[in-house]
């Protein structure tokens, strides 16, 4: 019995991660209110806590140089915007995400670090963003680009509202290459992740959509350059965390005001 629930979740997982549009958007927002009590715990699991300095790092790549109001687009519980907010420079961050649950989390976490006068955090919808073109400094996403329902229109909205000169970072989770390290870390994406989110959150299918989610991501060379196509300069990323990590950027092209 056990070992057909694994195959039933597994097969469903696979076939979700799958969704395109407005399907994905709604199997995506249940799915991540479902789990949004012991996000940050998983998160923490999942990573041994290696999330933490990746978003530091993202956030100190976003604002180098650069003054400004910055933005976090699908902040979950909004660690990388109380980041930018820290940051020299970043005058106010804003943390914005579609669903109430993680802005709620979102809002209390920076209540208790004492940054509620410098991040706003709010709920939208990440692929129609309620602020004018050039109204931020810069703007990143923390690993939920794979799971819009529209990669190319989320991005296309961050570039819209970053201001000429300014930049955009993407920090996500990212098809390995085959080899050695790739089949190393399958049984730990595929099999140990959806165990530890039955045991520790309570949603196996959850936790085995997740790593799924990651194999129908846009590898990192066509990330690259759907960022340049939007019309970004100087792209480039780096790998994170053995390689299974992308941290990507770029400027937006035009004349800084």
């Amino acid at each position: 019995m056990t070992c057909n629930i694994k195959v039933r979740w597994s097969s469903l997982a696979r076939t979700m991660a799958e969704l395109q549009g407005a399907e994905k958007q709604r199997y995506v927002a249940d799915l991540f209110s479902r789990i949004s009590g012991r996000y940050d715990l998983m998160n923490d699991l999942m990573t041994l806590g290696m999330h933490r300095r990746w978003k530091r790092q993202t956030a100190a790549l976003a604002a180098q140089g650069l003054s400004g109001p910055a933005i976090d687009v699908s902040t979950g519980t909004g660690d990388l915007a109380l980041e930018l907010a820290r940051r020299p420079g970043i005058e106010h961050a804003v943390g914005l995400d579609l669903l109430p649950k993680m802005v709620s989390l979102a809002e209390s976490k920076a209540e208790s670090r004492g940054l509620s006068a410098t991040v706003t955090m709010m709920s939208g919808d990440a692929l129609s963003l309620p602020f004018a073109n050039g109204s931020f400094a810069c703007a990143s996403a923390g690993f939920s680009l794979r799971n819009m329902p529209d990669v190319k229109q989320a991005l296309s909205e961050m570039v819209r509202v970053v201001r000429p000169g300014g930049r955009v970072v993407i920090l996500e989770l990212s098809p390995m290459k085959h080899g050695l390290r790739s089949t190393l870390f399958h049984p730990i994406f595929h099999g140990l992740i959806p165990m530890i989110g039955r045991l520790v959150a309570g949603d196996g299918t959850a936790y085995s959509y997740l790593p799924r989610s990651v194999d129908h991501f846009l590898e990192a060379e066509r990330l690259a350059d759907m960022l340049s196509r939007l019309g970004l300069a100087e792209v480039d990323y780096r790998r994170l965390g053995f390689g299974t990590v992308a941290l990507h950027w770029g400027i937006k092209v035009g004349q800084a005001n």
